[in-house]
């Protein structure tokens, strides 16, 4: 895994806008049609993502999760639904009423109520309701419900996956490339009709997410965890728990995820924790120092995390209380899939310094808070990346003048 030895190394939290093209084979695909082609035009597509990353000058690049099926340019959940088409013992389930009920369960009180009884939806209902609000949250069309024994079925599709940002990397000369995949403890949120108990249920995730991790680390590209469930959980839960009862239930997850990364390389992996990237209020996410030392308690060699929407960039005192595990590494998002606004250079550095003034100048690698793709429009997108990569060169000057 690079570090910022001599400068400050940027890279991103992994989505990034897909093609109108792209799209438009994937809707194609979604009805049942086969177009034409469509492996040579992803492997095209991901081939002029990482070009275009590094002509912004991004250093850690990856395939933007073109591989991940998006059909529509606003999707906030491809990151997640991908692993519906690639694990058997799963049914596409119409009737989403299980998701207003408790769908899982955890050591003490604490029970997932379902992506419609968060919490901060409750509290702004009218805006959640009002199309004209601006606060969009997405979720995928048809959730599926585990009716048996979970296995991989997509050795075929992360093959793609690995081989095409292998030959993108091959051609462009970037340094380096990750391919994201999912835990446990976000995949296991949906209903289950086989497993008896949830320890079984996220163990069954893991062994089937490990055949993934282990296919990318073996293309020799860094894995990356995506992880939301470790801090997005909390709004999901009724009424809310106390932060001893949820960061117990929140163990049980790690647990799984850290017995699936099993004998696999830390310095090959990252981990991205958010609060979830829908364009909400955010009002009832839980504060990172309750959560911090439950990442860190990961089994990888660096951290991706929100730190500059509104919501969070306050939090880079977590820092001053914390010591960053020895060898390990930062990833603070320091622009924002929050916004429209595209920050500032100098901002940008800003955010940057606080968080190497704290840890170590080579232990950060400036990053964005989540995925862009899907959440902003593909101009603003570029113009963002843009914006971090000059910051991260004012960083440099400073730290390094």
């Amino acid at each position: 895994m690079l570090r910022s030895t001599d400068r400050i190394l940027t890279t991103h939290a992994g989505s990034l806008p897909r093609t109108p093209e792209l799209i438009t084979a994937n809707e194609a695909r979604e009805r049942g049609d086969d177009p034409a082609g469509f492996a040579e035009l992803l492997a095209d597509a991901v081939r002029d993502v990482v070009r275009r990353q590094r002509e912004a000058g991004i250093d850690v690049v990856n395939d933007g999760e073109f591989g991940k099926s998006m059909s529509s340019p606003v999707d906030y959940g491809a990151w997640w639904s991908y692993s519906f088409q690639r694990t058997g013992g799963l049914e596409l389930d119409e009737d989403q009423s299980w998701a207003t009920d408790d769908v899982l369960s955890a050591p003490g009180q604490v029970r997932l109520t379902g992506f419609l009884h968060r919490r901060d939806r409750q509290r702004f209902a009218e805006a959640y309701a009002d199309p004209a609000s601006g606060v969009m949250m997405g979720r995928p069309k048809a959730f599926p419900t585990v009716t048996g024994p979970l296995r991989y079925t997509g050795q075929d599709a992360i093959a793609q996956d690995t081989a095409n940002l292998r030959a993108a990397l091959e051609v462009t000369g970037a340094p380096e490339g990750f391919v994201t995949a999912l835990s446990p403890g976000s995949a296991s949120r949906i209903a289950n009709r086989h497993y008896g108990t949830d320890e079984e249920l996220l163990h069954a995730w893991g062994e089937v997410l490990r055949e993934e991790y282990r296919a990318v680390i073996d293309a020799g590209l860094l894995l990356q965890i995506d992880d939301p469930s470790v801090a997005e959980n909390f709004d999901q839960i009724t009424p809310e728990p106390s932060v001893e009862d949820y960061v117990a239930f929140t163990r049980v997850r790690v647990e799984a995820l850290n017995h699936a990364l099993r004998g696999l390389p830390e310095d090959r992996i990252r981990f991205h924790l958010c609060w979830g990237s829908w364009h909400g209020p955010h009002t009832t996410d839980i504060a990172m120092r309750d959560i911090v030392e439950v990442m860190l308690s990961i089994n990888a060699g660096a951290y991706s995390f929100e730190a500059g929407n509104v919501r969070h960039e306050h939090e880079w005192r977590v820092w001053d209380e914390v010591a960053l595990p020895e060898g390990k590494v930062i990833l603070p998002g320091v622009v924002s899939h929050a916004t429209n606004v595209v920050e500032h250079p100098e901002l940008v550095a800003d955010r940057i310094e606080r968080f190497a003034r704290r840890v170590g100048r080579e232990h950060v690698i400036a990053s964005t808070d989540c995925g862009l793709g899907g959440r902003i429009h593909p101009q603003i997108a570029v113009a963002k990346l843009e914006a971090l990569v000059q910051g991260a060169e004012l960083a440099t000057r400073r730290l390094w003048g």
